[in-house]
């Protein structure tokens, strides 16, 4: 990749990572406002954040398409669009702290990384875990950590958190991560629907002034269930 006389260098590039091609970054972008991603701030960490590098070498050709891709341990990288309303859900701001159950590649918490000001990620899969956090720092983030072990009891030693996003999907918000959800704060799940379990929605649980719950649906989805306590083997 050329470097423009005076342009500072691509973190991207001088992480050692290649460069994706710019019409594919624009494609990308373009797809994703169609979709109806409208955050300015999302939207600007999904074209700085690479993709590629967040998965397996085999589908880097693939990354940039909305689609969900494979990862170590039988685990999934949703699909962009997903991952990014459920981000948006969240209603990110620079002075949050956030819980992310289930970190997969350290893809969400790169993108998070860039809105909010602190991201502590529990993945129950080590390999996972390690290689996220791995990820993470090559790239120079230093305000999103990744943690081996249960988000769902181990949350509490490192909250209260303004928003709260699980990975996958889960029958009903856990008292654990209502517990350290702060006052006002946002959860975003995925969740069977009632009466139709095949069938998921992204839920909005927001904490509201009368000490109860609001949930509100988001959009339809497909992902894994979200399995309790830390792997042994992987």
């Amino acid at each position: 990749m050329r470097q423009i006389d005076g342009a500072p260098p691509d973190p991207i590039v001088a992480a050692g990572f290649p460069a994706l091609r710019p019409q594919s970054k624009a494609a990308f972008l373009l797809e994703m406002r169609a979709r109806g991603i409208q955050d300015v701030n999302l939207l600007r960490a999904l074209e700085t954040v690479p993709r590629e590098t967040f998965v397996p070498h085999r589908y880097r050709d693939l990354s940039r398409r909305n689609l969900a891709l494979p990862l170590r341990c039988g685990q999934t990288l949703p699909e962009p669009w997903l991952c990014a309303r459920m981000i948006e859900a969240l209603s990110l701001s620079p002075r949050c702290v956030v819980l992310e159950i289930g970190a997969g590649s350290g893809y969400a918490a790169a993108l998070m990384a860039r809105i909010a000001s602190r991201i502590v990620s529990f993945e129950r899969f080590q390999t996972l875990a390690v290689e996220a956090g791995a990820r993470l720092e090559q790239l120079g983030v230093q305000n999103a950590r990744v943690i081996w072990g249960d988000g769902l009891v181990s949350a509490g030693a490192f909250g209260p958190f303004d928003k709260i996003i699980v990975q996958g999907a889960l029958a009903e918000p856990p008292d654990a991560l209502l517990g350290v959800l702060a006052q006002g704060g946002v959860l975003v799940m995925a969740r069977p629907d009632r009466g139709e379990p095949r069938r998921q929605h992204i839920v909005r649980v927001t904490r509201n002034g009368a000490g109860g719950f609001d949930v509100a649906p988001v959009c339809p989805c497909r992902m894994q269930p979200i399995l309790a306590g830390k792997s042994r083997a992987l």
